[in-house]
């Protein structure tokens, strides 16, 4: 079983940053794909990005290319997302899971994170 808690969402002005993190416990991180995904009210969940457990992989959504960084730090179970160039349309619940691979569907991830709040102002 693993465990996921997502924290450092929040309120920032457009242009901003932000960095979430996922802390895990439980089974150890370093075996799984890690991905993030969010979901904006009225909205299906969508992908961010995902990384593979050597970190030597990644993958982003269009939207996000360019301004999100995934990183991961299998010593300390913890995985990041650096959000730089905030845009309003970035307003979502937040989430992290655990999977086998790197999918841009949900499905494809069998744990999740309870989700962090990041709210863009303009």
């Amino acid at each position: 079983q693993v465990q996921l808690v997502e924290s450092g969402g929040g309120l920032v002005q457009a242009g901003g940053s932000l960095r979430l993190s996922c802390a895990t416990s439980g089974r150890t991180l370093s075996s799984y794909v890690m991905g993030w995904f969010r979901q904006a009210p009225g909205k299906e969940r969508e992908f961010v990005a995902g990384i593979t457990w050597s970190g030597g992989t990644t993958r982003y959504a269009d939207s996000v290319k360019g301004r999100f960084t995934i990183s991961r730090d299998n010593a300390k179970n913890t995985v990041y997302l650096q959000m730089n160039g905030l845009k309003p349309d970035d307003t979502a619940v937040y989430y992290c899971a655990a999977g086998g691979t790197i999918r841009a569907y949900p499905s494809a991830y069998a744990y999740w994170g309870q989700g962090t709040q990041v709210t863009v102002s303009s």
